[in-house]
């Protein structure tokens, strides 16, 4: 029971943060009628260059980013696929513990594959065009005169006449607020993601406090709250709840072989997981001596931690597409690798 409450917090922090991530952008869009999209889009290698960046910060909070911005038709497959080549999730934290050399190495490394794994990925997607998220195709821009993010003299008579969608979204987003001040969802220390996924919470209080009725009701309630936020979590929880049956019951560690070529197709599989723990079986054997750095890359590579979960909410077929794509580069260049003997 206690295992299923901690599959079940994981999920709440996940979704958590995807909304909230979500609510801010719609309101950056909004408020900027769409210039910073449009000038992302049109910069390819801006587009991979931030995905890198991003999955190159410890933890899944910057693959969650770039889903949340995807979800949005704001950047690119290729971006997605660079984000989850560059990031190496949770584990990320672990591998500066132990092997803090190796990681800031590995790190870079990922970063390179990732850019340019994400720019072969469009070249190739002109021809071929993954499913298109159900009745998500965009952010709705308006003009400010028909749509004030920041109604200066309105706001209190807003919430003295709120309606119940602005009171349902307050309610939620102080919940959460409190839960993660709390410990009651996500880390229970007190570190840079506890303080990100807190500064994003209260900065979409602000917006969900502020923002006039048309805009709460047509871009946060219907088109975030309702068309994602349930799903999100529907599809998170159920797959980690998924993922931690079959770990507990597979021993993983029990199948690794000495052969290297085993290990390797062992590692690059065990990635299409999306799941944070069974990547540490390698980088555990890695900081033991037990496996070489090529089989630990290839297994990076093909592990996005848990960044690819609210995906399978976005689309199933784009979720497919991308880890296909990750495990093809992971297990080509895991190949080449152990073959020069590194």
């Amino acid at each position: 029971m206690a295992a299923i409450f901690g599959v079940f917090n994981q999920a709440l922090m996940i979704t958590g943060f995807v909304f909230v991530m979500m609510l801010v952008i719609e309101y950056v869009n909004v408020l900027t009628s769409g210039a910073w999209q449009q000038r992302l889009a049109t910069s390819r290698w801006g587009q991979y260059l931030f995905a890198a960046l991003m999955g190159a910060t410890p933890g899944c909070l910057g693959a969650f980013i770039v889903v949340a911005m995807y979800s949005h038709r704001m950047l690119t497959l290729g971006a997605v696929v660079t984000v989850m080549i560059a990031t190496s999730g949770d584990e990320s934290f672990v591998m500066l513990a132990l092997i803090p050399k190796q990681a800031v190495l590995l790190t870079a490394i990922l970063f390179a594959i990732g850019v340019a794994a994400g720019f072969f990925t469009d070249a190739f997607s002109r021809q071929y065009k993954t499913q298109k998220a159900e009745k998500c195709e965009g952010f709705e821009v308006h003009t400010f005169e028909s749509c004030r993010c920041f109604p200066t003299g309105h706001i209190l008579n807003q919430w003295k006449h709120r309606s119940p969608f602005r009171t349902a979204l307050s309610l939620v987003l102080a919940l959460f607020f409190i839960a993660v001040v709390t410990g009651q969802i996500g880390p229970l220390v007190w570190n840079w993601v506890r303080v990100s996924i807190l500064a994003v919470s209260g900065l979409s209080l602000f917006i969900v406090a502020t923002v006039p009725d048309h805009f709460l009701e047509e871009h946060l309630w219907d088109h975030v709250a309702r068309k994602h936020a349930f799903r999100i979590f529907l599809w998170t929880f159920g797959t980690l709840l998924i993922m931690h049956l079959l770990i507990d019951h597979l021993h993983l560690t029990s199948i690794i072989q000495q052969n290297k070529w085993v290990v390797l197709g062992i590692a690059s599989l065990v990635g299409i997981i999306p799941e944070s723990g069974p990547h540490l079986i390698f980088v555990t054997l890695f900081a033991k001596g037990a496996i070489p750095f090529s089989i630990l890359l290839a297994s990076s590579i093909v592990q996005d931690g848990h960044g690819m979960l609210p995906l399978l909410a976005h689309s199933r077929r784009d979720f497919i597409v991308i880890k296909l794509i990750n495990l093809l580069v992971g297990f080509t260049i895991g190949t080449v690798a152990v073959a020069l003997g590194f």
